[in-house]
C-alpha cells in the first residue's frame, strides 16, 4: 500500500511543477479577490474538502472518494451562484486592458510588497476630542486587514482624504450621514452611515448604548479598532478584539492607535 501511495511522487514532470505553480498562482488570486468578506470561510472549507477527498482518492477508499465527488460535482455549481458578485468582479478584472501592467512586479505567486504607509491619526484624534467637548456622537472604525467589504456596502462611499472637519461634519447633528458609522480603510475615510453588526455581550454595562456595542460587535467579527464619542456622556472609549476601553483621554487615545497601526 506504501509503494502504491508513495509511487506518483517519483514519476514528477515539469508539466506537473508548472501545474501546481498555475494552481498555487488561481488559488492566490482568489484569496486575494476574497480577502476581507465574509466569501473567505467558504473558499477555505471549500479547498478543505477538495484536498480530504484527493487524499482519499489516493488511498483507495472508493465509497468516500465517492460521496465526496458528488459533494464536489453538486457544490461547484451552487458556488457560482454563492459566488456570482466575486466571479464578475475577478472577470471585470482580469478583462482591464491594465490588469498586465499592474502585476508586472509578480513573478508566479510571488510578490513585492511593500508596507502600507503609516496612518495619520492626529485628524481622527482632533475630531474625537472636540466632538467629546461638544458631546456629539460618533463612531469611527478603522479597518485592517480585513477591509471590511460588507460593512463598506451598506453605507455611503466617500473615498476622501481623513480631515478632522470631515469627521466633525459627518457626525454633526442635523447631517444626513451622522447616523452610523465611518469607516476608514487603506489610510482613506471610505464609507459613512454604514451599519455594524450588534454585539449580544451580556458584560457589556447597561448605560452604554448602541454605539458601544456595535464597536464591540465589529471587533469581535474582525481586526478592526473602534473608536466611540458618547453622546451622553462626551466620554471616548475605543475597542478591539471585543475589548471595550471606556473614558480614554485623547493622549490615551493617541498612544494606542500609534501602538497598534504605526
Amino acid at each position: 500500500m506504501l509503494q502504491i501511495v508513495l509511487s506518483p511522487l517519483f514519476h514528477i514532470r515539469l508539466l506537473d511543477i508548472i501545474d501546481i505553480l498555475l494552481v498555487a498562482l488561481l488559488l492566490y488570486e482568489l484569496y486575494n479577490l476574497l480577502k476581507g468578506t465574509a466569501a473567505i470561510n467558504i473558499f477555505f472549507g471549500i479547498i478543505s474538502v477538495f484536498v480530504v477527498w484527493k487524499v482519499v482518492k489516493i488511498l483507495e477508499m472508493e465509497l468516500l472518494a465517492e460521496i465526496l465527488g458528488a459533494f464536489i460535482s453538486v457544490g461547484f455549481i451552487a458556488l457560482i451562484v454563492v459566488f456570482q458578485p466575486e466571479i464578475r468582479k475577478f472577470l471585470l478584472l482580469i478583462g482591464t486592458p491594465g490588469f498586465v501592467k499592474k502585476k508586472r512586479y509578480r513573478f508566479l505567486f510571488w510578490r513585492i510588497r511593500y508596507e502600507d504607509s503609516n496612518l495619520d491619526t492626529d485628524p481622527i484624534i482632533q475630531a474625537c476630542h472636540k466632538m467629546a467637548m461638544s458631546k456629539t456622537g460618533a463612531i469611527i472604525v478603522i479597518a485592517r486587514k480585513n477591509e471590511l467589504r460588507e460593512y463598506i456596502e451598506t453605507g455611503e462611499l466617500i473615498d476622501a482624504r481623513i480631515s478632522e472637519q470631515l469627521l466633525e461634519n459627518i457626525f454633526f447633528k442635523n447631517s444626513p450621514l451622522h447616523d452610523g458609522a465611518v469607516i476608514v480603510s487603506n489610510n482613506m475615510l471610505t464609507a459613512a452611515r454604514c451599519i455594524l453588526p450588534v454585539s449580544k455581550n451580556q458584560n457589556i454595562p447597561v448605560q452604554l448604548g448602541l454605539r458601544h456595542r456595535s464597536a464591540v460587535g465589529i471587533t469581535e467579527r474582525s481586526d478592526a479598532i473602534a473608536i466611540v464619542v458618547s453622546e451622553q456622556s462626551g466620554k471616548i472609549a475605543f475597542c478591539k478584539d471585543g475589548i471595550l476601553t471606556t473614558k480614554v483621554e485623547p493622549a490615551q487615545l493617541k498612544n494606542f492607535l500609534d501602538k497598534e497601526l504605526n
